[in-house]
């Protein structure tokens, strides 16, 4: 079934999910910084399969899953698809929330992550640790793609402690996912040494020698638009996945924006936080912004000032008298 993973033409364009990162409200703002045509998916972060299926656990888990409709309404109008990122080790369980997330929500289809590095969730078997577990790692793709008719796609890594795309590709392509997201690193590296494109390159070979069809998309250390471009050129991917990158310049996704003025940088500190507010308050910590208002106060006089100031801001209602009584040149 053709789906939106192959009808585009020319290089993909995509944000990854991330941690306490790629929640409705910081995907809404990622898309009104867009400029029409360089961002084409996002995913959400990523959602524990045990965690949604469990009675108590299920309304935690599931803020993962949010879309606010003003995303909804702003996606519509850009032509962004919205992927929901699931994770856990039980097929049966796989296929019951996957069905439950299709019939309840308003995605347009559902990744299974298999590169999550972190060592407790390796330690359980899960995300990356399937690279090592072929047999489980088969039985949830099929699980997850008897359960939907949205398309399901795979995002993982080279290997757990050297690379072994050669072995893995292959085994993945075997399984039909609509797309594979390949991380340049194994788990072992984590977030650590450069993302090793040659490998990403090798996944593309593996693919066209299979003679399939499946779109395979590179992530890691991908800086800019045009970086990100030149990557694709020079591997042959069909897509690029931007995960850090976006914390170097939330304006990514407009690469015609390479100096935004300080005006500019605070509104949109400020429409973030409001937005965030109205979405999360008494759900989620305010600090949580921090680690936000860090990408937006910068490059600018005084800059590092600023941001040393609002990193002491304890509530929404200091923020907002922060910067009403701050003058900006």
């Amino acid at each position: 079934m053709a789906d939106f993973w192959t009808k585009n033409s020319g290089t993909v364009f995509s944000l990854a999910p991330m941690e306490d990162v790629t929640d409705t409200v910081f995907r809404e703002v990622v898309m009104s910084m867009a400029s029409p045509g360089n961002l084409h998916l996002m995913m959400t972060e990523f959602a524990s399969v045990e965690g949604l299926n469990h009675p108590v656990g299920r309304k935690r888990v599931a803020e993962r899953l949010v879309i606010n409709e003003s995303e909804r309404q702003l996606r519509k109008e850009l032509g962004i698809k919205l992927v929901a990122q699931i994770w856990g080790l039980n097929p049966e369980i796989y296929h019951n929330v996957s069905k439950w997330i299709t019939e309840e929500y308003d995605f347009d289809g559902i990744d299974i992550n298999m590169g999550c590095p972190v060592k407790k969730v390796v330690k359980m078997g899960a995300c990356s640790a399937l690279i090592n577990d072929p047999v489980r790692a088969g039985e949830i793709i099929q699980a997850v793609k008897s359960a939907t008719h949205l398309p399901v796609s795979v995002k993982t890594r080279t290997g757990i402690s050297r690379h072994e795309t050669e072995r893995w590709i292959p085994f993945l392509l075997e399984q039909k996912p609509a797309a594979i997201t390949l991380h340049g690193r194994t788990q072992k590296m984590q977030s650590e040494g450069l993302a090793d494109w040659q490998q990403i390159s090798l996944a593309v070979r593996l693919r066209d020698e299979a003679q399939s069809d499946i779109p395979v998309h590179g992530n890691g250390d991908v800086l800019s638009v045009d970086d990100g471009l030149a990557k694709a050129r020079e591997t042959g991917v069909d897509g690029i996945m931007v995960g850090r990158g976006i914390f170097h310049n939330p304006w990514f996704f407009h690469p015609e924006r390479v100096h935004v003025p300080a005006r500019e940088r605070i509104d949109q500190l400020l429409f973030h936080t409001r937005l965030f507010e109205q979405t999360w308050q008494g759900k989620k910590n305010f600090n949580i912004l921090k680690r936000f208002y860090k990408i937006y106060l910068n490059g600018f006089p005084g800059a590092a000032h600023i941001r040393a100031d609002v990193m002491e801001i304890k509530s929404y209602e200091d923020v907002y008298r922060y910067f009403e009584n701050l003058s900006i040149d």
